[in-house]
């Protein structure tokens, strides 16, 4: 049950508001077909806002009345061609209806909506497809021949022909499931193999944490430029269902194109993750767009540097919104724009429905400016990974893996992974207070730390860094501000210029690949 503040939230979001009976009557029955699935979110809105526009993208756009009906039809194509309920389907597409089609329709067979990710190479994808025993795989066109050999067997569709199915198909949509779809998300694999970690559907009381920290209103228009398979702008596009608002995406992302489309749009929400701020913000400093109408610049998926924030600032005003979580733990804290002008470094304060917790090594809350392990959870955290094996858990919470700090007003500040603390001469490390200091030097665009073996020192720390255009990077400068900001034992001994950082598709960097490349080049000693 909702409580009075949980309340509140829905009803300051436009969420509380007279429903016509027939309207009620038919959000009800969508919700009895399908339970909390992307089916019965889309066809509650069809209900509830039929004519409104769910989606713009690159083909057009779309009302909740035509994209519940085109779902029906593609729904009812893939049972007629043996997918049933409860199986596995894996989704491969780049933003746009091809994705969000596909997620709806396979909800409405009741099947296992497994997302892939667009970065991935074959063998990963194959390895993910036979670990979920998927039966069928919807992919854009584009990725038939990345995904040639995992097809086999397998029952596969392409966006191009659901688009084709949508408008042509005679079919209506399919039985009732006898299973609710589950939504399967992948780990973003910066440490490993990807994995799959399951949710369920999002409930009253996810809606209020949602919505309780990022202020995003009803029947307004928000830009996902966040890659949608990601939970991060997947979660967005749950949202929109629910507020009955209007999502644009686009296929690939271009900065020029977002702001455009903000203006044009008159956009009040623009979702992204942190590597697009940064062109951004270059793209609006050398452009003339008229981006007033946004309220809700949000972003998740890595940490921002103060430089970063600052700037953003500048450029947008105070807009800004920063999650901080994990697929497996949903949201942990968001820092909102009162947060970020407090302290630039934070990563916020958890929202309604989350439990935070810092704690040591015996799992006892440590007191404000201790560091310790970051422990968090709500309705919205996975229930395990789908080959059985799970995340560190404490009283109910999950580990986020990082290690963390919480100041005196309760605003966490992550220091980094807990597994990436490093020991050097006896002395403890966190790279990302070193990335940091060197990210706020104007020399520096971009940096990430990591750390390779020392004779000496039992490791030591490698700075790759990508310069700021025309800037000339002097090593003894930087080493002595991470001197002189951070510890002497804390200066990265070798520096690796580069023309820019390996990521994954949602911008995390991939440090393994940073350490391969190091052994690569050799370590002198």
């Amino acid at each position: 049950m909702l409580d009075a503040a949980g309340l509140r939230v829905l009803v300051q979001a436009g969420l509380v508001s007279p429903v016509r009976p027939d309207r009620l009557v038919g959000m009800g029955l969508a919700l009895a077909r399908w339970g909390v699935t992307p089916a019965a979110g889309c066809a509650v809105a069809a209900a509830r806002h039929a004519h409104r526009p769910a989606l713009v993208d690159d083909d057009g756009d779309l009302t909740w009345r035509d994209l519940d009906r085109r779902t029906d039809r593609i729904a009812g194509e893939l049972r007629a061609r043996g997918l049933r309920d409860g199986q596995a389907a894996g989704l491969l597409a780049r933003n746009g209806r091809g994705l969000v089609e596909g997620a709806i329709a396979l909800s409405k067979v009741g099947a296992c909506v497994l997302y892939l990710n667009t970065g991935s190479a074959a063998g990963p994808l194959e390895r993910v497809l036979d670990a979920e025993q998927a039966a069928a795989v919807l992919h854009d066109e584009e990725f038939a021949d990345l995904l040639a050999g995992a097809l086999v067997g397998r029952l596969a569709v392409t966006t191009e022909q659901l688009a084709w199915l949508a408008v042509r198909s005679t079919l209506g949509p399919p039985p009732k499931p006898t299973t609710t779809s589950r939504q399967v998300l992948l780990t973003s694999g910066t440490t490993g193999v990807p994995r799959g970690a399951a949710r369920g559907g999002a409930g009253p009381e996810d809606v209020v944490t949602a919505l309780s920290r990022i202020p995003l209103r009803a029947r307004e228009t928000t830009v996902v430029a966040a890659p949608a398979f990601h939970a991060w702008g997947l979660g967005h596009l749950t949202l929109a269902m629910v507020l009955g608002s209007t999502v644009v995406l686009h296929r690939t992302f271009d900065p020029h194109r977002v702001l455009t489309a903000v203006q044009q749009h008159r956009a009040t929400a623009l979702i992204v993750v942190p590597v697009m701020l940064d062109r951004l913000v270059l793209a609006a400093a050398t452009g003339s767009y008229d981006v007033s109408s946004l309220r809700i610049l949000a972003s998740s998926g890595s940490s921002l540097t103060v430089d970063l924030v600052q700037r953003v600032h500048d450029v947008f005003g105070p807009v800004l919104y920063n999650l901080y979580g994990s697929t497996e733990v949903a949201h942990a804290a968001v820092a909102t724009p009162q947060d970020l002008a407090a302290d630039p470094a934070t990563a916020g304060r958890p929202p309604l429905g989350v439990r935070l917790r810092v704690v040591d090594d015996s799992g006892r809350d440590v007191p404000p400016g201790t560091p310790g392990r970051i422990f968090a959870g709500s309705s919205l955290s996975f229930s395990g990974y789908t080959d059985g094996s799970d995340k560190d858990r404490l009283d109910g919470l999950v580990s986020t893996g990082d290690l963390g700090v919480l100041d005196a007003s309760g605003r966490l500040r992550v220091l980094g992974r807990d597994d990436d603390l490093v020991v050097i001469g006896g002395e403890n490390v966190h790279p990302a207070s070193v990335e940091d200091v060197l990210a706020a030097d104007p020399s520096v665009a971009e940096v990430a730390v990591v750390d390779e073996p020392d004779p000496v020192y039992g490791v030591r720390l490698v700075a790759h860094v990508v310069p700021a255009p025309g800037a000339t990077l002097d090593e003894e400068h930087l080493q002595e501000l991470v001197r002189s900001s951070v510890a002497r034992f804390a200066v990265p001994r070798r520096f690796r210029l580069l023309d820019a950082l390996p990521r994954n598709a949602t911008g995390k960097v991939l440090r393994r690949e940073l350490r391969v490349a190091d052994r690569r080049v050799g370590r002198p000693t």
